[in-house]
């Protein structure tokens, strides 16, 4: 394993023993309407019960609790065996039949080829170096026309300092840059004690859709609030939007059929 991606492994064996941020599993109200906790933008009607889904990178006892809730086969993989515990200990207090998988999210040769019918995953690509890598195997893993739905943090949100000044957002860190960025102290925007990596958005987008997968849709998820205290995640977010979610299918493999880029229109 990358020394770097086994940093992180053990980054969030600890985080998940500490029961911090993302380390938390879903919510009594959560599961009442999982769907909805899941997805805030519509993109899954439909397309969940009986389906083989895949919640990458999402370990912590929520995104494959609400899935198999919602009627999926889940497989969950995640890099921490801490993150993987908790999902068995929800699968296990709800009775929900969940397959979960220690692996790094870059390296899931051992998953079946063509054998889901959507992959979720939540913010988690800024833990691995090779972002396209991730795609290559999300789109091996996907059937024709299957669902990819990613939401990654925005390479400007990761080049800026965490306390805007008076005139603004000041970006210290290189686009072009290389290695993992200098660690964080704790808060919203990064995660301490992890390796994190920018990756540009030639990688971001144009790598998804090398692999083989088609963007349908994008969103920038809305965290802003110009009023909010200055140190605040919701007030640096005024000035860049920490975060992008991804919908996109998988290519047909044989040809058939006619790929699209659907943009949507200002």
């Amino acid at each position: 394993m990358n020394p770097l991606v086994d940093h992180n492994r053990r980054a969030w064996d600890a985080r998940a023993r500490r029961g911090e941020r993302f380390a938390m599993p879903a919510d009594a109200e959560q599961f009442r309407d999982p769907l909805a906790a899941l997805d805030s933008n519509g993109w899954l009607t439909g397309e969940v019960a009986g389906r083989d889904v895949l919640c990458l990178g999402a370990g912590g006892g929520k995104q494959s609790a609400l899935f198999a809730t919602a009627g999926a086969r889940v497989t969950v993989v995640d890099l921490s065996a801490e993150m993987l515990a908790l999902d068995r200990e929800v699968a296990a207090e709800r009775g929900l039949n969940i397959r979960a998988v220690q692996a790094s999210m870059d390296d899931l040769g051992a998953l079946p080829a063509a054998g889901f019918d959507m992959v979720w995953q939540p913010v988690s690509t800024c833990y691995v170096p090779d972002v396209t890598a991730v795609y290559e195997h999300v789109a091996r893993l996907l059937r024709d026309g299957g669902l990819y739905v990613s939401q990654h943090k925005q390479p400007t949100s990761l080049q800026g300092e965490l306390q805007p000044t008076p005139a603004g957002l000041l970006l210290t860190e290189p686009y072009y840059r290389e290695g993992p960025l200098p660690d964080s102290p704790p808060g919203l925007h990064r995660e301490a004690g992890t390796h994190e990596f920018l990756h540009r958005w030639q990688d971001l987008l144009g790598g998804m859709c090398r692999a083989g997968l088609v963007i349908e849709d994008l969103v920038e998820p809305f965290h802003a609030d110009p009023a909010a205290p200055h140190d605040s995640f919701a007030y640096r977010s005024w000035y860049v939007a920490p975060y992008v979610r991804v919908k996109a299918r998988r290519r047909p493999r044989s040809g058939a059929g006619t790929a699209r880029l659907i943009v949507a229109s200002s």
